[in-house]
């Protein structure tokens, strides 16, 4: 039988960049949970606040006059852009928990992160793929929705008087829901890369938001003053976020402290994530 030449051809594909090869983790990533019946109802439930405040600021257009004093109600205001964001708050625990509890923690159980890191992948790109799928769904209800509120209510008054006189809002919508963002995809990336267990992911988290909470309220109730909100971990970001749109603060923690304690879960977010992803398991 005849024997064909097996010598050395040249790759006829294309080469994709190295520096994108956390492209295709977080594309990968996004289409598959896109699909999922409950990520759309999250999406779909998470919108509803959007349409309301919608309709709220079409009345106040409209028929606001005719309401007298009751028509501030409806008004929009910075305060209406920073309370809309808030109330988001309870989609993005959810999302973090439905999508984030997953991301590391199933490909530990299934040692994909060996098969990760064999090829020309660095463990940047590993993270910043998981991070983008996460971010992705998060900012999709927070920056996306509050971003489109803002154009909608221009487009219903018909004029750009409130976006001129509130000209703060397009940063400060931009700056916290990133910041709140990049927090929660590093404290739930952390969390998914000390176990294989997505419900223990999802039970740590849950108990990183309402136990620090209620360190905070115990703390509260012993010292008698709001200066210690700074152990829980919404309380800061709610001080934060106030601080950026520049709102009356809620709490008496100054500002840098509380920058201070999101700067630091970071940080030791980060410094997990460098010791847990890694190709070989190392035992000390």
């Amino acid at each position: 039988m005849p024997i064909h030449d097996q010598s050395y051809r040249r790759y006829g594909g294309t080469r994709e960049s190295v520096d994108r090869a956390w492209l295709v983790i977080a594309r990968t990533g996004i289409a598959q949970y896109a699909r999922r019946r409950p990520m759309i109802g999250l999406l779909f439930f998470a919108s509803l606040q959007l349409v309301v405040r919608l309709v709220l600021f079409y009345l106040h257009d409209t028929v606001g006059q005719s309401l007298g004093a009751a028509s501030a109600v409806l008004a929009p205001s910075a305060e209406t852009f920073r309370a809309f964001i808030e109330q988001q708050n309870f989609f993005v625990f959810l999302i973090a928990v439905y999508v984030g509890s997953g991301l590391i923690a199933q490909d530990r159980r299934a040692n994909a992160l060996q098969i990760y890191l064999s090829k020309p992948l660095t463990r940047l790109d590993y993270v910043a793929g998981k991070m983008a799928i996460l971010a992705t769904f998060l900012l999709v209800v927070t920056w996306v929705p509050a971003m489109l509120l803002l154009f909608g209510q221009m487009i219903l008054s018909g004029s750009f008087a409130f976006a001129r006189a509130n000209l703060i809002l397009f940063p400060a919508i931009t700056l916290f829901s990133f910041l709140e963002v990049f927090v929660v995809c590093c404290a739930v990336l952390a969390l998914s890369s000390l176990t294989t267990s997505t419900r223990y992911v999802a039970v740590m988290f849950a108990g990183v938001m309402f136990f620090s909470e209620a360190v905070y309220g115990t703390l509260r109730l012993i010292t008698g003053s709001t200066a210690v909100s700074w152990v829980s971990f919404t309380g800061s970001l709610a001080q934060v976020g106030d601080f950026i749109f520049r709102q009356p603060l809620r709490y008496q923690t100054p500002v840098a402290v509380s920058i201070i304690v999101l700067a630091a879960l970071v940080a030791v977010s980060l410094s997990v994530l460098e010791r847990r992803v890694r190709g070989v398991e190392v035992v000390a």
